[in-house]
């Protein structure tokens, strides 16, 4: 996969948008211009967005006519203080709409589309202001890493941040969606922080408004009755030739031009060395980084998994169901084990597959265990030695004692 995670679909649809927006101008004058017209239909300001990895809210993106500056966007700084950058500086958040055309004009300036701010570096969060949080009414949060008695949120269908401090955070886990009633909310160091009561948790993938993780087609895939095992051979070969994808994979941190920088690795190590807190507390900064980092979700529940299975599973499920973002219905394609980015994702998969086995809920481990053969008929996590205990409803304790 490239660097910035997107593949040759996602330039070509940066193309067409730029098409689309330069269909009718003559010139880089003209072209600027249309530029700038997009900009004031598609782009709703203020909005939050970065300059060199800073929070700052553009309030307006303009074109005075000098092609060498292009357009400019004027941004405020938390503090009030306002200054003019070139547009090709902002990052706007992915999930939003203004940031494919903020990568349409970057790519039709010949640069970069999606510079390294915009995917390896950790950008610093906005903050919630007092007025976006009502305490007259329920607040819903999306938890994005939890400490202790404390959890990190952002405000559902916003990128700004919060603090919450409440008493039942044992159902928060990274990912899922909290209904809080409020108390009081607060200021500390600069950051802002609200107490209240959890009265409701879920977890709703969709809600979660991320960009899916992409796939990228790696060619077709034809069945061999020799590589398959069991009363599946018949079921599969039947499907015939099915399409081979690998699943983009998001590691916040990770830089491929320095050795050794795998949060993952650093984390596991940790947990071996007998750091566990520390071990921990980099997989919920990795998730606060990107939900879509499906690795921090399957070793958070990894990390639970003998003593808590039921909260494993929560940890599991987040990740299983992000990945599925980019499934969509009726998905009948395979996402080998061999390709490195699939592998979050069926870490996942058979996770949540085993936690459920533990908990008693046999039809589900089938169906989940099934899945996997499915997508990955060459079962590399040996889940075809295991499915036919859960068909005979043994039961997990009796058989890992």
């Amino acid at each position: 996969m490239n660097r910035t995670g997107r593949d040759d679909r996602g330039l070509a649809e940066l193309d067409n948008l730029i098409e689309t927006i330069t269909v009718d101008a003559y010139g880089d004058d003209e072209q600027f211009w249309a530029f700038r017209q997009a900009f004031e239909d598609k782009i709703s300001v203020p909005v939050d967005g970065f300059v060199i990895g800073e929070p700052v809210s553009v309030i307006e993106f303009d074109y005075e006519g000098n092609e060498r500056r292009g357009l400019t966007a004027r941004c405020r700084r938390d503090d009030g203080s306002e200054h003019v950058v070139s547009a090709s500086e902002i990052v706007l958040p992915q999930r939003s709409l203004g940031a494919s055309y903020v990568a349409a004009y970057r790519k039709w300036q010949g640069l970069d589309p999606y510079p390294p701010s915009a995917t390896e570096t950790k950008l610093r969060q906005h903050k919630a202001k007092a007025d976006d949080l009502d305490l007259t009414a329920p607040i819903e949060l999306v938890v994005v890493s939890v400490k202790e008695n404390a959890a990190r949120c952002r405000l559902l269908d916003s990128d700004r941040t919060v603090t919450l401090r409440a008493r039942l955070l044992w159902d928060a886990v990274p990912g899922t969606i909290i209904t809080v009633k409020p108390n009081k909310r607060w200021s500390f160091n600069g950051h802002p922080y609200l107490s209240g009561e959890v009265e409701a948790t879920r977890l709703d993938a969709a809600a979660l408004d991320l960009v899916p993780l992409r796939l990228e087609e790696r060619g077709v895939w034809k069945p061999d009755a020799n590589d398959l095992v069991g009363d599946r051979v018949e079921s599969i070969i039947a499907r015939d030739r099915r399409l081979v994808f690998e699943m983009e994979q998001v590691r916040p941190g990770l830089n491929s031009g320095i050795p050794f920088s795998d949060p993952i690795v650093e984390s596991n190590e940790l947990k071996e060395a007998g750091y566990r807190t520390d071990a921990y507390r980099l997989l919920m900064d990795l998730c606060q980084s990107d939900l879509r980092c499906l690795d921090a979700h399957a070793h958070l529940g990894d990390f639970v998994f003998g003593c808590t299975p039921g909260e494993a599973l929560c940890h599991y499920e987040v990740g299983l169901r992000i990945g599925e973002l980019s499934l969509g219905s009726g998905f009948d394609g395979l996402l080998p084990w061999e390709y490195v980015g699939n592998r979050p994702f069926l870490h996942c998969l058979h996770g949540f597959g085993l936690c459920l086995w533990r908990l008693g809920r046999f039809e589900e481990t089938e169906q989940t265990f099934d899945r996997m053969l499915h997508l990955n008929p060459s079962d590399d996590q040996g889940v075809r030695v295991l499915i036919e205990d859960v068909r005979a409803r043994k039961v997990w304790e009796e058989l890992k004692g």
